[in-house]
């Protein structure tokens, strides 16, 4: 009689992480790997130039909406990597601390590398953590939180991903983050979305 109890054990997999080793035929294994919780960077700006029309107000039902669409460049500034689309909806104002909360749902999008959508409060007045809710290409199965630092609003935002359950990052993507500023702006190269100076197909 096959003993249930050894179709399915725990094993330890690299640097300690848990793998389960399921018996699918007499003498075969197969061992599947749990998710990484490995948590990855990954920096970028926010930057209105102000040739995009966005922000732009739409008046649902006697209230303002304010969509998003702005350009994004790397955290070095170098490379312009593609866009924010979504939409925020003004949930408060809060005149104490000279700011608005938003309700956010919009997404990031990385041309030839997918796109990463999150949701969740936007506050102008203080850093705000949102929820990483998914993504596509490189980031397909992506979880965890960005951090939303607002520098100049409505126009410059930087922000932190700290991403889990996806392969590591491209170099690409990547590199020493400019310290948020007022004055930070992308370089000219950047701006000019030059072939070394922007990511393949990028979202525009």
């Amino acid at each position: 009689m096959l003993d249930h109890r050894s179709m399915m054990r725990p094993l330890q997999g690299p640097r300690g992480s848990l793998m389960r080793s399921c018996r699918s035929g007499p003498g075969v294994f197969v061992d599947e790997v749990k998710a990484s919780d490995k948590v990855q960077e990954l920096c970028v700006y926010e930057i209105n130039e102000r040739d995009r029309g966005s922000p732009a107000y739409l008046r649902l039902s006697q209230k303002e909406v304010n969509s998003l669409g702005d350009l994004l460049y790397s955290g070095n500034l170098e490379k312009r990597v593609g866009i924010t689309a979504g939409i925020c909806v003004l949930i408060q104002h809060v005149p104490e601390r000279g700011g608005d909360r938003y309700e956010a749902v919009y997404s990031f999008y990385f041309g030839d590398y997918g796109h990463v959508s999150v949701q969740g409060a936007y506050l102008t007045y203080e850093d705000s953590y949102l929820a990483v809710t998914g993504g596509s290409g490189i980031f397909e199965g992506v979880y965890g939180q960005v951090k939303l630092q607002q520098i100049v609003f409505p126009f410059k935002i930087f922000y932190t991903f700290y991403l889990k359950g996806i392969p590591n990052l491209p170099k690409e993507l990547l590199g020493t983050p400019v310290p948020p500023s007022p004055t930070v702006e992308p370089t000219p190269a950047a701006k000019a979305a030059e072939p070394h100076a922007a990511v393949k197909n990028y979202t525009n």
